[in-house]
């Protein structure tokens, strides 16, 4: 027998990025950031959206996407962290935030890591996106290439730096979605993102990001400012086994960033919930099997079932499993033979698959006369019950 819970207004991860799934709640948080996403990345509930699929100019945001072929080419093998490439003099005479390389000189990777990831340096960028392509704009190529790899339909990059161009554009769910990709896919690399200071040729300077050292358990990720894009963030933070991913935009200082992006991650931590449910490949649910050499096959979720609920709310939901059956044997392990759903008032039902636990052999002459006896004695059932 499937196992019932009473859940509140719940999500659930559907796929890909934690964050596919919808809110599914009436959204009553306010922000005056102009743009925002905020994803409880554990189960993938969005917390709050307001213009999340609005292209904008991400400024140094963008970084990220010149961060994640980096680190690509570091875990491939194409790069390692002790190479170093002599640096152009177009790349040291890139304006704005700096990590003050100088032309002519030879920079390792990790050091022109920290110089993107700490300093936000536009010539540490610029060397790093070189140093792959050749050029910027071969890598803005590649960057590209890479978003629509990755499903970002409203980005276009013309640089690695973020540098005002109007056809640079990113939305807050495409900078979460990069910003979810890097901190699963490259957690050895993101630790650089943590880090609250770099020295580079008795140049030290603070990290960026205004949430370090605030005590939300943020660890990253990059800050962004020009004139058009106002003051922005991407940042997570870790509490426990629950990660919070923001994105705001739009603000106008860096208190007022600091102060936004601080009070909507406490929020999300203290007024909602995490639970997972069930396992995948946990039995939930048990199927008829028709002329098998088993009459049943048990089946089980293919993924985790996590959820996100306001807290104490946890009293309206159930979950179902739907299955068609009888299933005809042979059952192949891993079969998708129904879903597993979850109701609840007033939101859209959402579903996982149930999938086949084990295989099923098709049976012998035995299990045949036996499916035939079931056979007739439903049909004589169907007769007198009509």
């Amino acid at each position: 027998m499937l196992k019932r819970y009473l859940v509140g207004v719940l999500f659930l991860v559907l796929a890909g990025l934690p964050g596919a799934a919808q809110t599914a709640f009436g959204q009553t948080q306010t922000t005056p950031a102009r743009e925002a996403i905020v994803i409880d990345m554990t189960s993938g509930a969005v917390l709050l959206e307001k213009n999340a699929d609005t292209p904008i100019p991400p400024a140094s945001m963008s970084k990220l996407m010149t961060l994640d072929l980096v680190f690509e080419a570091l875990e491939s093998g194409r790069l390692a962290l002790d190479d170093s490439f002599r640096t152009s003099a177009r790349a040291a005479a890139m304006g704005g935030s700096k990590m003050y390389i100088r032309s002519g000189e030879s920079v390792s990777v990790e050091d022109l890591l920290r110089g993107v990831i700490v300093q936000s340096g536009n010539d540490a960028a610029v060397a790093l996106a070189e140093a792959i392509s050749g050029t910027e704009e071969a890598f803005a190529v590649l960057m590209n290439q890479r978003a629509a790899d990755l499903g970002l339909t409203n980005s276009h990059f013309v640089n690695a730096t973020g540098w005002p161009d109007p056809r640079h554009r990113m939305s807050p769910r495409d900078l979460a979605t990069l910003a979810a990709r890097i901190i699963t896919r490259y957690p050895r690399h993101y630790a650089m993102f943590a880090e609250t200071d770099f020295t580079w040729d008795n140049i030290t300077q603070p990290n960026r990001n205004p949430l370090l050292g605030a005590g939300i358990g943020a660890d990253g990720l990059k800050t962004g400012h020009t004139a058009e894009a106002g003051y922005c963030l991407v940042a997570s933070a870790k509490r426990g086994e629950r990660r919070i991913l923001l994105v705001v935009t739009g603000l106008q200082s860096k208190q007022q960033r600091r102060q936004e992006a601080e009070r909507l991650i406490n929020w999300a931590f203290r007024a909602f919930e995490t639970t997972r449910l069930y396992q995948a490949g946990e039995t939930v649910a048990e199927a008829e099997v028709w002329i098998g050499a088993v009459d049943t096959v048990a089946l089980a979720p293919a993924r985790d079932l996590i959820v996100t609920a306001p807290y104490g709310m946890l009293e309206k939901a159930e979950i179902t499993a739907h299955i068609v059956e009888p299933v005809e044997a042979p059952v192949a392990a891993g079969a998708v033979l129904g879903r597993l759903e979850v109701a609840l008032p007033g939101i859209a039902p959402v579903s996982v698959p149930l999938v086949a636990a084990e295989a099923v052999e098709r049976g012998g002459a035995a299990a045949r006369l036996e499916a035939a006896a079931r056979l007739l004695i439903r049909r004589l059932r169907a007769a007198v019950e009509g």
